[in-house]
């Protein structure tokens, strides 16, 4: 299953890319938003950014040998040491998509997915650090308490503290060490009645603890503030969020900016997708966007 770009028109439109610009794609996955700009035939540089080497690897397939294009194996957060290796001063635009690729749950063996059995890792970097914090060390260590408020906070499921009790229990026995281990113990502390749901049972704890894992929020946050310093007057920034934690941000952040008279807000109103995307692309549904411009 190939990951599909959301919102990929409103996004190109929304950058409005012009030749000589510097223009930054914080979040590559498998390129396809890259890929549409390089389309526009534009003269630009293109900084391709992403924390998983397999995205890497893979977007250099897509993209060839195209000499505009520039790739990082980063995180967006870091992005004023990555454009100071690169001699950048500044750029015009930047795109942050907080999507989770379709090919990153399915392939990356890292316990993203309920539906294959992985180990407990959930690390956006492939390249497990020692001492990097992992989903199977919350699970297996933290706190009820602790884990209780990542499952409620982050991932807004209403059972978190059912889900936290049976979590401590089960590990009593043996440590939960992969993720079909983790949904045998979500769906033990549930309704049943909640398996029938629109989503899985495990979903929303899931994403907590992908959040937790990668300090998602935080990093959004900083990602944002190193992308505004580094935005030439007259630059946009492009904001792709999937969840209310990271509109949250997205839209305190850019309205700051506004009230504080540096940046125009191009956007009043989230752009969402039309019809005929979530026709196309289900996944789509809870996809906004928001533009800024620096002035």
């Amino acid at each position: 299953m190939s990951h599909v770009p959301v919102l990929l028109h409103e996004a190109i439109e929304g950058l409005s890319i012009v030749d000589g610009d510097v223009v930054v794609d914080a979040t590559l996955g498998n390129a396809g938003h890259s890929q549409a700009i390089l389309n526009l035939k534009k003269d630009i540089r293109l900084i391709g950014i992403d924390l998983d080497r397999q995205a890497i690897e893979r977007s250099k397939e897509i993209l060839g040998s195209d000499k505009r294009v520039t790739f990082v194996c980063e995180s967006y957060r870091n992005l004023k040491v990555i454009l100071e290796k690169l001699g950048v001063k500044e750029i015009n635009k930047i795109l942050f998509d907080f999507g989770f690729s379709s090919d990153q749950i399915a392939q990356s063996g890292r316990g993203f997915s309920f539906q294959s059995d992985e180990p407990l890792l959930m690390t956006f970097s492939s390249n497990s650090e020692d001492g990097a914090l992992t989903a199977y060390e919350i699970v297996n260590s933290w706190s009820e308490e602790d884990i209780r408020k990542v499952i409620r906070n982050y991932g807004e499921e209403r059972f978190a503290g059912r889900i936290a009790k049976g979590i401590v229990k089960a590990r009593e026995k043996k440590p939960i060490g992969t993720t079909f281990e983790l949904v045998d113990v979500i769906k033990a502390s549930t309704p049943f009645a909640y398996h029938r749901g629109r989503i899985h049972p495990a979903t929303r704890t899931f994403q907590a603890l992908r959040i937790a894992v990668n300090d998602e929020l935080e990093a959004i946050q900083e990602g944002l503030e190193e992308g505004f310093r580094h935005l030439a007057v007259g630059g946009r920034i492009v904001a792709i969020s999937f969840h209310s934690h990271e509109d949250r941000i997205v839209k305190h952040m850019f309205r700051a900016w506004s009230d504080a008279g540096v940046a125009n807000l191009i956007t009043k109103k989230p752009i969402t997708p039309s019809d005929e995307e979530l026709l196309n692309n289900p996944r789509a549904r809870s996809a906004k966007m928001r533009v800024l411009e620096k002035i």
